[in-house]
């Protein structure tokens, strides 16, 4: 009886915990390279019974913020003041088992560094939860790695050879 506990208890939590791993705020890529003009994807999922109405992003130190692609239903406020954008909604929000991506363009720092992306996610219900954590935390940032191209054949998001940092810096911000 013991094993047979112990066998059903193993096989619950690998149904599980890819579950519970994949269930929070990420932002892809995960790895780009130093310089690029990048386009980033936020993914929401929703966790809870209360739908999710408002998501705000901290732009990293050393990201250059540039356009957001709209999403019908939600209203977006950039602050650069502060390094955020605010998604929220004008409706009935992200509900429970549905997922959103933001999609936004920034410019790459130009040193190989990770980024953390804090993520403050807005329930109905008025609680927050606080995606600022960690890999090892509960509430977990998500990162991206910058790294410098390894060749002359590195292409950004869009598709488009990395040249030389001085033709990126050519793009009026």
């Amino acid at each position: 009886m013991k094993k047979w506990m112990t066998g059903l208890l193993t096989g619950a939590m690998l149904v599980i915990s890819p579950v519970l791993a994949s269930a929070h705020v990420t932002v892809a890529p995960t790895e780009s390279t130093t310089g690029a003009w990048e386009t980033y994807t936020v993914k929401v999922p929703v966790e809870k019974d209360s739908p999710t109405m408002k998501l705000v992003i901290k732009i990293p130190t050393g990201v250059a913020f540039q356009s957001y692609e709209p999403v019908p239903g939600w209203n977006v406020v950039v602050n650069k003041t502060d390094n955020t954008v605010t998604w929220t909604a004008t409706a009935g929000g992200i509900k429970n088992g549905q997922f959103q991506r933001f999609s936004f363009v920034a410019q790459n720092p130009d040193k190989a560094e990770t980024v953390d992306w804090n993520a403050y996610q807005y329930y109905q219900d008025g609680s927050i939860v606080e995606w600022t954590g960690n890999e090892d935390a509960d509430y977990p940032h998500a990162t991206t790695t910058i790294s410098k191209a390894v060749s002359d054949s590195a292409t950004d998001s869009h598709g488009k050879k990395n040249k030389a940092k001085r033709q990126q810096r050519m793009i009026s911000v």
